[in-house]
C-alpha cells in the first residue's frame, strides 16, 4: 500500500497502526497518500524520537513531505533538518542496497531531497540545486529516491523558468516508478510531467490527459494527497474540451478533494495551509460564498 500502489486496505491499515515501529512507519506513509494527516502524525510523532536513527530519519522526512504538501515549506524545513540529523548518525557503507530506500542513504536522501524542496519553494535556488547534488549519490540505491530526486530536479527546473527542460526528468521519474510497479509514484510522476508540458506551452492535449487520467487514478485509489494538484493541473492545462470538464469544473472539483484533506489534517496542519500561498483558496475552487471553517478557523485565503 505505501510503495506499489496495492488497493487501500482500512482493516489491514489499521491493524499496523499498532505492530511493530517499521510497519507503523508503512502505515502512516500510506494514510498520508490518503491525505489523513492528523492519523499518520499520531504514529510518526513518536517515531521521530525513535532509538534507531534511520527509522526517526525516515518519520521526520514523512512529516516534512505531508506539510510541504499543506504549503508548510517553513514547518517542513525543521523536520527536514532534524531528519538530515538522525540520517548523519546512521551507520552506511556508501551505496544502500535497499529497493525501497529505507536504509541509511535512503534516509538521507529523502532528507537532502526534502530540505532541497523547502528551499525551492521560498526562491532559494542554489540552495535547492545544491542539496540536489549531494542527494544524487546517496539516492543512486533505490528506485524510490531515484523517483523523488526526480521530482525535485524537475521542480527545480521549472522554477528556474526553464519548463522545457523539466520534461525529460519527469518522464525519467514516471518510466522508474511504472518499471518498478509503483502505482502512485507513477501517478505524482505524470502530474509534475502534465505541469512541464502545459508550463512550457507544449502538447497541451498530452498534458490535460496525463492531469485527467491522474485525477481518476487517484480517485479511484483514494490517494486524495494527490486528487487536487491533479484536478489543479488537469485545470491548468484545459481549455473547453466540450466533455464535461472544464476548467472551472476541475477546479470545483479540486476544492471538494481539498476540503476533504483538510478535515483530515491536525490543527497545526489546517493553520499552515490557511496561511500558505501555495494551497488554494477552497470556497473560490468550489465557488460557494459561505467560507467553511475548521476548528473554528477559516480556511479562505
Amino acid at each position: 500500500m505505501a510503495f506499489r500502489g496495492a488497493p487501500i486496505d482500512n482493516r489491514a491499515l489499521a491493524a499496523a497502526a499498532t505492530a511493530d515501529p517499521a510497519t507503523r512507519w508503512l502505515a502512516a506513509v500510506t494514510m498520508g497518500a490518503q491525505g489523513r494527516y492528523a492519523a499518520a502524525y499520531a504514529l510518526l510523532e513518536p517515531l521521530s524520537v525513535a532509538t534507531d536513527p534511520v527509522l526517526a530519519s525516515l518519520a521526520c522526512s514523512t512529516i516534512g513531505s505531508h506539510r510541504r504538501q499543506l504549503g508548510g515549506h517553513h514547518a517542513a524545513r525543521r523536520w527536514d533538518a532534524l531528519a538530515a540529523r538522525h540520517a548523519a548518525r546512521a551507520r552506511s557503507d556508501g551505496v544502500g542496497t535497499d529497493p525501497d530506500g529505507i536504509g541509511p542513504t535512503g534516509a538521507l536522501a529523502d532528507a537532502l531531497l526534502g530540505l532541497a524542496a523547502d528551499a525551492l519553494a521560498v526562491g532559494r535556488l542554489a540552495e535547492a540545486a545544491a542539496l540536489v547534488d549531494r542527494a544524487a549519490a546517496p539516492a543512486r540505491g533505490s528506485w524510490r529516491t531515484r523517483v523523488r530526486h526526480a521530482w525535485v530536479s524537475a521542480e527545480l527546473v521549472l522554477a528556474s523558468g526553464r519548463a522545457s527542460a523539466a520534461v525529460a526528468p519527469a518522464e525519467r521519474a514516471a518510466a522508474l516508478a511504472r518499471e518498478h510497479g509503483a502505482a502512485r509514484h507513477a501517478v505524482k510522476s505524470d502530474i509534475v510531467l502534465a505541469v512541464a508540458l502545459a508550463t512550457a506551452g507544449s502538447a497541451g492535449e498530452r498534458a490535460r490527459r496525463l492531469a485527467l487520467q491522474a485525477l481518476e487514478a487517484t480517485e479511484g485509489a483514494g490517494w486524495h494527497s494527490l486528487c487536487w494538484p491533479a484536478a489543479l493541473a488537469a485545470a491548468d492545462a484545459s481549455a473547453d474540451a466540450g466533455d464535461g470538464r472544464s476548467a472551472a469544473w476541475l477546479r470545483r472539483r479540486a476544492g471538494d478533494h481539498l476540503h476533504r484533506v483538510l478535515r483530515a489534517a491536525d490543527a497545526a496542519g489546517r493553520r499552515i495551509a490557511e496561511h500558505s500561498p501555495w494551497v488554494p483558496n477552497v470556497d473560490k475552487l468550489l465557488d460557494r460564498a459561505q467560507t467553511r471553517t475548521f476548528g473554528g478557523r477559516s480556511c479562505a485565503k
